[in-house]
């Protein structure tokens, strides 16, 4: 008998069990972070932002300060900087030592709240991001007046050359090109401060097409970087700049490592209540007069709905927390229980998600919105707040996707577009360079990307032997590392099938992955004999990569996962997509993939890597792939038992065991139905980090705050309490039974599914539509 049927009690008789009550709509204030002391440093910040926006805010030595960082910046050397640091200091001071001190993150409001209160003076600041329009709002509320000087703050005053593993955060890594950081200009502005960066002639992109012989196709190819002008102005309701003889001053000083200057504003009168505003903008194949122009229309409109951004934005947060939730042991809240910890960092994770909802560019695996002085992740990284490993402008897929697997279930469909609009955008680039190598069609994305869609700089190779293959990195990590697209793929085809909506535009994109795989395997083939394809009339997928760990492989099993997953949901769309024609060729397309390979690990039957590889150098375990994210084994789908001696016995893949970072083990676990060995994984993966901030997991393999950690703890955590196939749902397939939880997740064809399990009892549970109820099973929690 399955494990399936064995383990699952009908619908129908479950529902005896179930009381009639209706669940309460989960606040997410039961998970709000509270401090009652100031930080130490900028390693001691929280996360606010919204729309594309982030800010880490934090309060030191009595001064309110913050990072602004926006998705879609880069400089020349695809650093994604951070925008510049704000400190706002108020007079009489209501964060001196020894006053009352609170700094809460509101996740409700998408806010931090500050506030003081020394002798008889109270003071409360709000700090919020405009969901819909890009301009950070500062409230200074007070029972008195106060005066207020508010200091925008640039490390980037003068041209700098990167030093050592500084440039890390460039697109150069480890290299030992000669980088320059160009600096920004700041000046006052109609009673502002105003800041911006201008894109020099020349950027990353520029020396990237020469190193890849690019350029007799160079016209042809997408450049972001080119005249990209990024920054914002500072502001304030009845502040004025701080101006001595007629300039503006500025103050000199060194936050940890690095030398600054600020500009200061400062409020005309002390009053009982000020507003701050910090309008950010970016611009592409712009200059600085445009960009100013550009500026003034988006604090134009910031002006004519400022009555109604806030109410807005808080309905914003509203909505966005009522479309999904897992909330475990809520009521008896433990901070200290590791359990408890799991539920709340799921929510204020997903919290930092959502600040990037509406990016121009994915949330960046390393970091996203929410670096800050690296010095406070690794003392010997003495660099400025730009820092982060891993590149600015450089998207690693494997990273990436673990990034947005996880919006499906938690219904956050709207921001998964910043994903596959970054695909859509740089397709052209990548069909252009299959063409230029090769002759033939298809896309080539590589792992380690830039955000032009060519390979990054670095990881290229410098030293390639003469005649090397150009469209090939000579690394050997990535070398023929190209199936990570195929995942990005997946979830385009994973929306239409959650939410029904039309995916045409993504279409084209989708083919032409699956189209690369097909040609250049033909291609390759018939360069080193007679027949493009092997006896069976299967391609040869050979020289390939299982991730990075296994090396120069014949079949691998993700590519071969990947392809059959990928093409057999694109022949499952529904008919309007693809003509007639397009569909034959699909199944042809299909027809061609090889089949996964097996082998005898410990006496069992297990999933192998391969059908052969070369070397072994890496620490992940990609056969298993076919569970997560390929979905081709798992609980309710033929064979289990072969995936879960893969797990269990294959000496390779228990050696490269991991919680940390991207690892996947958590989530393996959960889809073989392995429930106390997924939430002994889902407690590493989602208790609190360590960091003042317990959603700052990292560095891990990666950098702080590590989003693809998180990303995979709430995939991990979400595939424990619901998992589907086909158009069954099945409930709690690996949840332990004494884990009270709240939730509400999404599943295919446009349903929800809210329940509460309390003490092993299921207490309410609705599905939405009523007519998906037929198709749920729930797994027996008493085994």
């Amino acid at each position: 008998m399955s494990i399936l049927s064995r383990s699952l009690i009908s619908f129908f008789l479950y529902l005896c069990l179930i009381k009639s009550a209706l669940a309460q709509t989960l606040s997410p204030e039961t998970y709000n972070v509270k401090w009652t002391s100031q930080s130490k440093n900028s390693g001691e910040s929280m996360p606010v932002g919204g729309g594309d926006m982030g800010l880490n805010v934090w309060v030191e030595k009595g001064d309110v300060l913050f990072y602004l960082s926006r998705s879609g910046a880069f400089d020349e050397n695809n650093i994604f900087p951070k925008l510049g640091r704000v400190r706002v200091t108020l007079s009489p001071n209501p964060f001196t030592d020894g006053a009352t001190f609170r700094q809460e993150l509101k996740l409700q409001e998408g806010s931090v709240e500050i506030a003081g209160k020394s002798g008889n003076q109270e003071v409360v600041l709000k700090i919020w991001v405009d969901v819909f329009n890009p301009v950070v709002h500062v409230d200074v509320a007070g029972n008195k007046p106060v005066q207020v000087n508010a200091w925008y703050e640039s490390w980037r005053t003068q041209d700098r050359e990167l030093q050592g593993r500084e440039k890390n955060a460039s697109s150069f890594k480890w290299l030992k090109d000669k980088v320059i950081a160009s600096k920004d200009i700041v000046n006052a502005h109609e009673n502002g401060i105003l800041f911006y960066h201008q894109n020099k002639d020349s950027t990353l992109f520029d020396l990237a097409v020469k190193q890849q012989q690019l350029e007799p196709v160079k016209s042809q190819l997408w450049n972001p970087l080119k005249g990209m002008v990024y920054g914002g102005w500072m502001q304030g309701e009845n502040m004025v700049p701080d101006v001595a003889n007629g300039q503006l001053k500025t103050v000199s000083g060194k936050y940890v490592n690095t030398p600054f200057l600020g500009f200061g504003l400062k409020s005309r009168a002390a009053a009982r209540a000020h507003h701050l505003n910090v309008f950010l903008h970016i611009e592409e194949n712009s200059d600085a007069e445009k960009w100013k122009n550009g500026l003034t229309k988006i604090v134009s409109k910031a002006e004519s709905e400022k009555k109604t951004a806030r109410q807005k934005t808080l309905d914003w947060w509203n909505a966005y927390w009522r479309r999904s939730h897992i909330a475990i042991n809520v009521e008896k809240p433990d901070p200290a229980s590791p359990i408890w910890q799991v539920g709340r960092n799921y929510q204020i994770f997903r919290y930092m998600l959502g600040c990037n909802a509406f990016g121009a560019y994915p949330t960046k695996f390393n970091g996203g919105l929410f670096t800050h002085d690296p010095v406070f992740i690794d003392s010997t990284l003495t660099f400025g707040p730009d820092y982060r490993s891993w590149g600015g402008g450089t998207f690693t897929a494997q990273n990436q996707r673990l990034v947005y697997w996880p919006m499906l279930k938690s219904g956050d469909f709207d921001m998964m577009s910043s994903q596959f609009d970054f695909y859509l955008r740089i397709l052209s680039n990548a069909e252009t360079r299959t063409r230029h190598y090769w002759g033939h069609q298809g896309a080539s994305f590589t792992e380690q990307i830039e955000n032009f869609g060519l390979p990054n700089y670095a990881e290229y190779g410098q030293k390639r032997p003469k005649d090397f293959d150009s469209g090939v990195e000579y690394n050997a990590w990535l070398e023929y590392l190209w199936d990570t697209s195929l995942e990005f793929c997946l979830m385009m085809l994973d929306i239409e099938r959650f939410t029904g909506s039309d995916i045409s535009k993504y279409l084209p994109l989708i083919e032409s992955c699956t189209v690369f795989f097909d040609q250049h395997y033909q291609y390759l083939a018939e360069k080193r004999g007679a027949k493009k394809l092997d006896q069976n009339g299967h391609l040869v997928i050979f020289p390939g990569s299982a991730a990075e760990t296994y090396k120069m492989t014949y079949n691998s099993v993700t590519t071969v996962a990947g392809l059959k997953t990928v093409l057999s949901r694109m022949l499952a769309l529904p008919a309007k997509y693809g003509t007639d024609t397009q569909r034959k060729e699909w199944a042809t397309r299909l027809g061609r993939v090889p089949p996964l390979s097996f082998r005898q690990m410990q006496g069992h039957q297990t999933i192998a890597p391969a059908r052969a590889w070369e070397r072994i150098q890496n620490t992940e375990i990609p056969q298993l792939y076919p569970v997560f994210p390929f979905g081709m084994y798992g609980i309710g789908l033929p064979d289990l038992e072969v995936a879960v001696n893969t797990w269990k016995y294959d000496t390779e893949a228990i050696k490269n065991r991991n919680h940390t970072s991207w690892h996947q083990d958590n989530i393996f676990c959960a889809r073989l139905g392995l429930t106390e060995e997924a939430a002994a994984l889902a407690v590493k993966k989602l208790q609190d980090s360590g960091r003042r901030f317990p959603a700052f997991w990292g560095p891990g393999h990666d950098w702080v705050p590590d989003h693809n950690w998180g990303g995979s703890g709430m995939i991990g955590l979400q595939e424990m309490l619901m998992q589907t196939v086909g158009d069954s749902i099945c409930l709690f397939p690996a949840w332990p039974k004494d884990w009270n939880v709240k939730f509400k997740l999404h599943a295919p064809y446009k349903t929800t599914v809210e329940g509460e399990l309390q003490n092993g009892e299921l207490v309410h549970l609705k599905v939405t539509p009523e007519s998906r109820r037929k198709d749920l099973v729930i797994a027996e929690l008493f085994k």
